[in-house]
């Protein structure tokens, strides 16, 4: 024990196991604990849909920002994406529509579901790297309202515009997954997931070479990195996140259909991860929250004014020109800024101003 005690390598490694530890900011701490005990003050309601749907939206908005963000692409198939995991699990798992859906176990229907959304990411992903800027917005655009459109048309394989219902988790460790507490967790535990898979894989050198393809793809060319392969294995990255999403969505609601993946939707998971700041993985989440709310509770507050409950889309719109006019990195921009506000000394700036 006094030789192990009084090695120096055992002194650095515990060294370095307290730094790690203590590198974790306290906001982590106190918002993990917070999200952990949730379920003993909130109802079941704000649970299931305010909190889950939050971590679904935001997790579908997490693999826009991870394009955007990191990659500088923007894409509009994302909802397209994780409407197709959805609808993957109905047509490969099962549903109330037993004339198509296979009826495979989920072991088998899950992995398969995300497969084949990676492989529709990728490819996407590959005809949407050779353009560049509202090119890039312009022909994701088009495969969203493309594979809207197909999907609603399709009887054979998508069941037209009804879709598919009945589409229920599977019953694992006696758990029923769609109880407001049950689902919470498992949203939050993947939303977990995707955050810190995104945090890891943009510090590691796959990360930061695809940052140097955002910032001078020429320079990284000439260094010997593809520029389009790493762009195009971002947009699979990507889809394994939005597919996630896809598939709690589906079961959130318990069916998926041409709507889920529509115009509209796709937009707004660019409106969320504008409104949450498209510079960290935890800008989507918040922008994912903030929209919830809005959606959930807009309808009763103008209501309340005496005002038309239809006019809550109107709301939404302005709160976002409002965040994008005042701060164009979105929320996390405008706390970004107010950091630095409180950090500033008059004295010292109003003096380098006079300089």
């Amino acid at each position: 024990m006094a030789l192990a005690e009084g090695n120096p390598a055992t002194k650095v490694h515990d060294a370095r196991e307290r730094v790690w530890f203590e590198r974790i900011p306290a906001s982590y701490w106190i918002v993990s604990i917070a999200l952990l005990i949730m379920p003993a003050f909130a109802s079941d309601f704000t649970l299931y849909q305010v909190f889950g749907w939050s971590f679904i939206l935001g997790m579908i908005s997490l693999s826009l920002m991870f394009l955007g963000g990191y990659g500088g692409m923007v894409s509009l198939v994302q909802m397209s994406v994780a409407g197709l995991a959805g609808y993957m699990v109905a047509i490969f798992g099962d549903s109330a529509i037993t004339d198509i859906s296979l009826g495979w176990p989920w072991y088998i229907a899950i992995p398969l579901a995300l497969i084949v959304a990676m492989a529709f990411g990728t490819v996407v992903g590959s005809l949407a790297v050779r353009t560049e800027g509202i090119y890039t917005i312009m022909i994701t655009l088009a495969v969203a309202a493309a594979f809207f459109y197909f999907a609603r048309q399709n009887y054979v394989v998508f069941n037209g515009f009804s879709g598919f219902n009945g589409v229920l988790p599977p019953n694992l460790f006696g758990v029923d997954w769609r109880q407001s507490i049950p689902f919470y967790y498992l949203t939050l535990f993947w939303a977990a997931v995707a955050y810190f898979s995104v945090l890891y894989v943009s510090r590691a050198p796959f990360g930061l070479a695809l940052q140097g393809v955002r910032d001078n793809p020429r320079r990284m060319a000439a260094l010997g990195y593809s520029v389009n392969a790493h762009r195009i294995a971002a947009y699979a990255f990507a889809a394994l996140i939005a597919g996630t999403g896809g598939i709690l969505l589906t079961w959130q609601s318990a069916q998926i259909s041409p709507g889920t993946a529509g115009i509209g939707p796709a937009i707004d998971i660019l409106v969320i991860a504008v409104i949450g700041g498209m510079s960290r993985p935890i800008g989507p989440f918040i922008g994912a929250f903030i929209y919830v709310l809005l959606k959930t509770f807009a309808i009763d507050v103008l209501l309340s004014l005496g005002l038309s409950g239809e006019r809550f889309q109107l709301l939404i719109g302005l709160g976002f020109l409002a965040i994008v006019f005042f701060s164009p990195d979105g929320l996390l921009g405008l706390w970004d800024r107010w950091q630095e506000y409180r950090k500033r000394d008059p004295l010292l700036d109003r003096g380098e101003d006079r300089l």
